[in-house]
């Protein structure tokens, strides 16, 4: 046992030591570098980002169309995941799967992904193939083929998705009710992936209608970053782009408001195949571009980031209630999420995970978090940032985000230094102002074994269709 606490010291001083040498190598940095950039609006609607970068002879396109879950119409949830999947099929000019050809065939890759806010799909290929990627992109947006089979073939993958993403992992409809239950009006309470009940009643008239209204080019943002020459970029654009005429019809936006909780509220959820049990905590915060975004990231970092975080070393090292603890700031461009997810320890209860949990919670509230905590996770939020940024999709990625979800491309250049002027107090102000009892959430997923009755309500007045769980 001697030996055992010994190593624990020895591992603490050890990560101690690289926090604090982190932060001298931060602070001998100076001012971060910053993404040099060019904004261009096309007569159509379309917005044109680039960022030159000659260190590698590759180029990364990425297309950000601003459409997410949230955008799935009332009982057709799931409908922008499956655009992701079909956008990869037959176009005018392009056979099934042509993305694959163009990029993997010329040792490149692509590659997309939908969360609730955007569908972004990116390419990553050797400099000369710029063009024909650019020709490409314009034509899965102006010329996709969306007809019965390429509906029925991805609807298919979309729902084996769902299954081995949701119902096959012992703990993957925790994921989907964390999604699902904490928003009450928000339509953030569909989850991504949807249902498949609600992709089995779609239609192909259904599906037409969501292409037409949001794939569109005054709702897309082109980044292009790499090695390129803006002004060959600019007549690319021109040419294959630029001529993409925008629809006449409304672009339709979501302006519901996700009302303040004003009660805890809890869930007990059951399932088949569930080896431990598991709870989940979550909290309302703001939207990702609130100033108080920062200051949430860093305290989940100190959380449960690493081995030496304050969950870590206490729910799981040193009380053993837990095996595994995680938190995520959720953030979005609308109302956010803040959410714990543990999995308990063999023998333990979900009473006593969520009393020690609370009791983490309570001690960042009623006194300020060390400044070696704070200087270790503030140095792994922005390294991590600057180790994406290392590459040309990696820095697309950000440029985008920064555009499409925060409002305005200069935060690329902003937002780092903020998180790096997070400060103790921050801190301790955020935990206290959202980590409350009436702003909170519990979800007890336990094994179908012990089920007696479940209080499980959708807000969405699904209750029925959550698969292996009952509503009342």
């Amino acid at each position: 046992m001697k030996q055992q606490k010994f190593v624990r010291l020895l591992m603490l001083v050890s990560i101690f030591a690289i926090s604090l040498g982190c932060a001298e190598v931060l602070r001998a940095q100076g001012s971060l570098p910053k993404i040099a950039f060019r904004d261009r609006n096309l007569a159509n609607g379309m917005r044109v980002l680039s960022a030159v970068d000659h260190s590698s002879p590759t180029v990364a396109i990425q297309v950000w169309y601003h459409v997410g879950s949230k955008d799935d119409p009332v009982g057709r949830s799931g409908f922008a995941h499956l655009f992701e999947h079909i956008m990869f099929k037959a176009t005018k000019n392009m056979k099934s799967e042509m993305m694959d050809r163009l990029t993997e065939d010329v040792g490149g890759f692509n590659n997309a992904f939908t969360n609730a806010d955007v569908t972004v799909y990116y390419e990553v290929v050797p400099s000369n193939y710029l063009e024909t990627l650019l020709w490409a992109e314009a034509d899965r947006l102006s010329g996709l083929t969306v007809d019965e089979p390429n509906f029925k073939s991805e609807r298919s993958v979309v729902e084996e998705e769902y299954r081995q993403s949701y119902l096959a992992p012992p703990y993957g409809m925790l994921e989907y009710l964390i999604e699902q239950q904490s928003f009450i009006a928000h339509p953030y309470k569909r989850p991504t992936i949807g249902s498949i009940e609600d992709l089995d009643a779609a239609s192909l008239e259904n599906v037409r209608a969501f292409h037409n209204t949001f794939y569109r080019p005054d709702n897309a943002t082109l980044v292009v970053a790499g090695d390129f020459d803006p002004k060959q970029l600019d007549a690319w654009v021109d040419k294959y782009l630029a001529p993409i005429a925008k629809p006449a019809i409304a672009l339709p936006r979501v302006n519901t408001k996700e009302p303040e909780r004003t009660a805890e509220r809890r869930i007990t959820h059951y399932a088949v195949n569930v080896p431990l049990p598991a709870i989940a905590l979550t909290y309302l915060i703001p939207s990702q571009k609130s100033p108080d975004s920062p200051a949430l990231r860093v305290a989940a970092t100190i959380l449960a980031q690493g081995e030496s975080s304050r969950l870590y070393q206490s729910l799981i090292y040193d009380q053993q209630v837990v095996q595994s603890a995680d938190a995520t700031p959720d953030l979005r461009e609308d109302a956010s999420v803040f959410y714990f997810n543990l999995v308990l320890a063999s023998g333990k209860k979900p009473e006593e995970g969520e009393r020690a949990l609370l009791a983490e919670i309570a001690k960042m509230q009623n006194a300020a978090v060390t400044a070696a905590e704070l200087d270790k996770a503030k140095n792994q939020l922005v390294t991590n940032e600057l180790r994406q940024r290392e590459t040309s999709n990696g820095k697309a990625l950000s440029l985008g985000e920064a555009a499409v979800l925060l409002g305005d491309p200069n935060r690329v250049n902003t937002d780092l230094a903020q998180l790096q002027a997070v400060t103790a107090a921050d801190v301790q102000r955020v935990m206290k102002k959202y980590f409350t009892a009436a702003n909170r959430l519990v979800i007890y997923y336990l094994p179908k074994a012990e089920q007696r009755t479940s209080n499980l309500r959708n807000p969405d007045d699904q209750a029925q269709r959550v698969p292996g769980g009952q509503g009342k």
